[in-house]
């Protein structure tokens, strides 16, 4: 493989000698790119099947994932295949269940060390322990540059051997902090390889994590790479990029039924040359081609998350012209009738064995399951995680908070305790694996408005459309109608039945993430009087100690009138 950058070759001297050109292969050549995309450490196979709708419109539910079975997946799609390679689309780490997370992710660029991985394109999640430790990650090392200990199972650690590609983080003299491309030579063919974040990243990670990186638009940073892969000889580009779209069916084997998000913009500005775009971040699956500028096809995938499916993209290239001729691309579901990997099962194993001592420890007792839902609205889950923080600050020595405020998006996963009613440490730790601190600070009425219409960021909704809600802690209500214009949707705020007074201030507690802007939350960054109110796990561990009871919901309302 060639990362850029790298000077083009010079021509010769007349007067050497040079061997002839091998002969050009008689017909199109076929190149198979096996994809990935938010794995998030899931090294362990998920527990909870998984819906998927098939080819043919029926849906099935089984157990997916875990990385030894993505392992003997890969290996056996690429039996038979002379020109294969494989990609992820960002988020590989980051976000990650205990077994992976407790140990900086190293176990997870090792498992994909050995499933034969060879570019990773940065997504937001790559971030989140900020840029030194992501640089360890590539690299190899064991500096400390987070809270946690590195190299705690393997006293060294050699990085990946797959490149990152980072093609719109810059820094500040304009370099990346990733190379922006690749070539994959096979020969007759060479596959040119564009890997990039979303433009949006600094605001999906702590702000601390990605200092001094500018973060440039999708679209425009592919276009300008194009005629610097053409020139260094790719027939057949394509685009790792972490951004996506949503489709109906959530995880389709084949087609985008009902595509809609964030992916089409970037799509319709895109250079033809682009081929195939691998997208990712929105966690769905799907297969499909997609119309570019010039009227051509070109194919855009997504493998869903954590390992549930890997996408076969299998591109026809006229080696002659210099173009691909035909594409197709499905999602092969990992499931579990097969052997894994037992090179990569070992190394799971040895690491879950390590984390288990801290996983196992009881914290706490809870009435109920506290669901988090697939989709990222009010959830027992985030309520729950909201009474948590509201407890651990709300005490007047502790900054007297009147109400605490969760991101949806930051819960990732349900609260299930055990018959008895028990959780453990590594069931909370994979309910929040981002190590945030709570934020008291005080703000007025009217910035509290401000705050939550910020939840609703988009210039409409849809009918149906679900958006991302900052969940209250118990005592405060809010309605909202999507109809509404933008700045206009939050309809009623209540704080113990009593309606927000605009002018009023009041103690409220957010994680350090939101605190700082982060999930566009701007208006946090106006918070004044602020206090550290300890760790986001710390104040869960503290209320199910307390033998916390799975709260109802109702805290939010959507009063959208329904479509005509």
């Amino acid at each position: 493989m060639r990362l850029f950058p790298v000077p083009l070759a010079l021509g010769l001297a007349a007067c050497v000698s040079t061997p002839p050109p091998p002969a050009a292969p008689a017909g199109p050549v076929e190149v198979q790119i096996l994809a990935i995309n938010d794995f998030h450490g899931n090294l362990e196979p998920p527990a909870s099947p998984v819906e998927r709708v098939e080819a043919d419109g029926t849906k099935r539910r089984e157990a997916l994932g875990g990385v030894a079975y993505v392992a003997s997946l890969l290996a056996g799609l690429r039996s038979g295949q002379a020109n294969s390679m494989t990609i992820s689309a960002g988020d590989l780490i980051g976000a990650s269940p205990f077994v992976s997370a407790n140990f900086l992710d190293e176990p997870t660029v090792l498992a994909m060390n050995s499933i034969g991985l060879d570019f990773n394109a940065v997504g937001n999640h790559e971030f989140d322990k900020g840029t030194a430790e992501l640089l360890r990650m590539q690299n190899g090392g064991c500096g400390k540059f987070t809270t946690r200990v590195p190299c705690q199972v393997d006293r060294s650690f050699g990085g990946a051997r797959f490149g990152f590609l980072a093609a719109n983080v810059l820094r500040p003299d304009g370099s990346t902090l990733f190379p922006a491309t690749a070539i994959k030579d096979f020969g007759a063919v060479q596959v040119g390889i564009i890997g990039m974040t979303l433009k949006e990243t600094a605001t999906l990670v702590t702000p601390a994590g990605v200092a001094g990186l500018r973060f440039a638009d999708e679209a425009a940073t592919a276009n300008a790479l194009v005629p610097r892969l053409r020139a260094a000889g790719a027939d057949l580009i394509v685009l790792a990029l972490h951004q996506g779209g949503r489709s109906d069916g959530v995880f389709n084997v084949i087609g985008c039924p009902g595509l809609r998000g964030d992916i089409l913009p970037i799509l319709d500005a895109l250079d033809p040359a682009v081929s195939v775009v691998v997208s990712g971040h929105t966690h769905e699956a799907y297969a499909c081609e997609r119309p570019a500028l010039d009227g051509s096809r070109r194919l855009l995938t997504s493998a869903g998350r954590y390992g549930y499916f890997v996408t076969d993209i299998r591109v026809r290239v006229d080696p002659a012209q210099g173009r691909p001729t035909h594409s197709a691309a499905r999602n092969i579901p990992v499931t579990r009738d097969r052997l894994p990997d037992p090179q990569v099962k070992a190394l799971v194993e040895r690491y879950a064995a390590a984390a288990a001592p801290a996983a196992a420890r009881i914290v706490g007792r809870l009435s109920g399951p506290a669901m988090h839902g697939p989709f990222d609205d009010e959830t027992a889950a985030a309520n729950l995680i909201a009474d948590a923080q509201l407890a651990a600050s709300r005490e007047p020595r502790a900054a007297g908070s009147q109400v605490a405020f969760m991101n949806s998006t930051g819960v990732r996963t349900d609260l299930v305790p055990d018959a008895q009613g028990n959780v453990r440490f590594g069931q909370i730790f994979e309910m929040q694996p981002f190590g945030n601190g709570l934020v008291v600070m005080t703000l007025t009425g009217e910035q509290i408005r401000r705050m939550l219409e910020q939840q609703f960021a988009a210039a409409s909704y849809p009918p149906g459309a679900r958006p991302a809600l900052m969940v209250p802690s118990e005592g405060f209500r809010f309605e909202y109608d999507l109809s509404r214009p933008r700045g206009q949707r939050i309809t009623s705020m209540t704080l113990e039945r009593r309606p927000l007074d605009a002018g009023k201030r009041y103690r409220v507690t957010v994680n350090n993430f939101l605190a700082s802007g982060g999930d566009g939350f701007t208006v946090l960054t106006e918070g004044t009087d602020l206090f550290d109110a300890g760790l986001d796990l710390d104040a869960l561990e503290a209320w199910l100690g307390k033998e916390a009871k799975v709260p109802k919901l109702g805290r939010t309302r959507n009063v959208t009138p329904p479509a005509p």
